[in-house]
């Protein structure tokens, strides 16, 4: 049996919390952690329909790319879909979890998805998340410090790009006097001691801080820990917004959009730039990516691939670059299926399923939907 607790540390082992933008609200949003759980539901958006279909289906977790609850609730009075939504998984004991801008900026996460759909090839994070490291330090003895490195690493401290078990040591003297009921590793009660020690320094990520510190203080041998936490605006690489990556051959524009038509099924794509032009960089942002534009084109990309973007975002678009809007729910769909992975891996006999109903709620007036 797994309860939804544990099914939710695990999940944020995974896609951690930290990663999520300032604005959102990734993470659990209903549901009793002790709650066991076997069958999940996936779906971009949780509507009311979709908590109904939960519940005649038999899954007790939906787990949902939006957030069910992105604004605040003052009440819950019937009067918004997030509040019936609310109220309806209460009722049936339907837990709900979200995990949006959280696996957005995870690695592999929907960018990259969108950008394998596409058959990029070297994909890379387009813009790599700032303030998610710290450096931890701390003071050891020299007869400890082997082991305190390796508790670090062990809990997930010192990666830095493709390298692990990354340290920086200095040795010095450390010196202490231990006051009346100390019990000092070395030296004596009441008299100075010095002591050869080394400074250990590792890079910490901020979703394995916690973590870490308790594993350096479970292997340090002193009685008091002396320890730095220090915050670091450095690039996090590996998690991050939006990808970019080449194809496999060069495409005009045109046919490029063509292949975008395909992936999505969308009647029209609305873009901007020439059709005619050859793109071989491509960069995406699953969602609402607009933001993205100027920074894949000092990246070198030749189309940019996002949604909901506006007028003034084409219009101010570098020159020379594609930009194709392919809508939010339309750039985001194909993460469930990565999600549906993930899960049946890890727990095989959870019953599985992908939500029968459309939440996008944009529809195209005229076309024929299975053009």
């Amino acid at each position: 049996m797994v309860t939804l607790g544990e099914f939710v540390r695990w999940l944020e082992e995974q896609i951690p919390l930290s990663y999520q933008e300032d604005y959102d609200n990734s993470g659990l949003q209903v549901g009793d952690p002790s709650a066991v759980i076997s069958s999940v539901l996936l779906t971009v958006d949780v509507t009311p329909e979709v908590i109904e279909e939960a519940v005649s289906s038999g899954c007790n977790l939906v787990l949902s790319h939006h957030p069910l609850i992105f604004r605040p609730l003052k009440h819950i009075v019937y009067g918004s879909n997030s509040e019936v939504c609310v109220a309806a998984a209460l009722k049936n004991g339907v837990a709900v979890y979200s995990a949006h801008t959280s696996f957005d900026n995870s690695a592999g996460g929907v960018s990259h998805i969108l950008a394998e759909k596409l058959g990029l090839q070297k994909i890379r994070v387009l813009e790599p998340l700032r303030g998610r490291l710290f450096k931890l330090v701390t003071f050891v003895p020299e007869s400890h410090a082997v082991k305190v490195r390796d508790a670090l690493f062990s809990a997930g401290a010192g990666h830095i790009g493709n390298y692990d078990r990354c340290s920086f040591n200095v040795h010095g003297d450390g010196t202490f006097c231990a006051g009346d009921g100390a019990e000092p590793f070395a030296g004596s009660v009441g008299a100075e001691h010095t002591e050869p020690e080394v400074r250990i320094e590792v890079i910490v990520p901020l979703h394995l801080k916690g973590g870490c510190v308790r594993a350096m203080l479970a292997a340090h041998p002193y009685e008091e820990v002396a320890w730095d936490l220090i915050p670091l605006d450095n690039e996090y690489h590996g998690p991050g917004a939006g990808a970019i990556g080449a194809l496999p051959q060069p495409l005009a524009g045109a046919a490029l959009l063509k292949v975008l038509k395909e992936l999505t099924g969308l009647p029209v794509i609305r873009y901007s730039g020439d059709p005619a032009r050859t793109v071989s960089s491509v960069a995406v942002c699953g969602g609402a990516g607009s933001a993205l534009i100027n920074a894949a084109a000092r990246a070198g990309a030749d189309a940019f691939i996002t949604g909901d973007i506006k007028y003034h975002a084409f219009t101010e678009a570098p020159a020379g670059l594609l930009v194709a809007d392919i809508g939010h729910y339309e750039s985001e769909k194909f993460s469930l299926e990565t999600l549906f992975n993930l899960i049946q891996k890890k727990f095989p006999n959870f019953a599985l399923r992908f939500s029968g109903i459309t939440t996008n709620p944009i529809n195209y007036y005229g076309y024929d939907k299975t053009d």
